[in-house]
């Protein structure tokens, strides 16, 4: 008699299966609307306001320089830094726009 409750107390209960694919599931769409999903609309933000860009902005690279826009080609913008100096610097570079900012005084 002993060795019959043993036994049933050492079985594992059953549907625990079903209960763990369901925590998967809704950890996974957790993730997806926390994390993913807004990561993925700010990289189509981006890539919308490089493909936007053009001459008279001024824009941030992702190395800190600030500059304004001289020249928009496909792969490349020409900053201009200071008045006689002029940098090319690849689109992807460009993180921010600063036209709207008002610079201090």
């Amino acid at each position: 008699m002993k060795l019959l409750v043993l036994l049933q107390e050492a079985t594992p209960a059953q549907g625990g299966g079903l209960s763990l694919i369901f925590m998967m599931v809704a950890v996974f769409a957790i993730m997806y609307f926390l994390m993913i999903r807004p990561q993925q609309k700010r990289q189509k933000e981006l890539a919308q306001f490089r493909n936007h860009l053009k001459r008279g902005d001024k824009v941030i690279t992702a190395g800190g320089i600030y500059g304004i826009v001289d020249e928009v080609a496909e792969r490349y913008i020409l900053l201009i830094v200071d008045k006689d100096f002029k940098i090319k610097v690849d689109k992807g570079s460009i993180v921010k726009d600063t036209t709207d900012i008002q610079q201090p005084k």
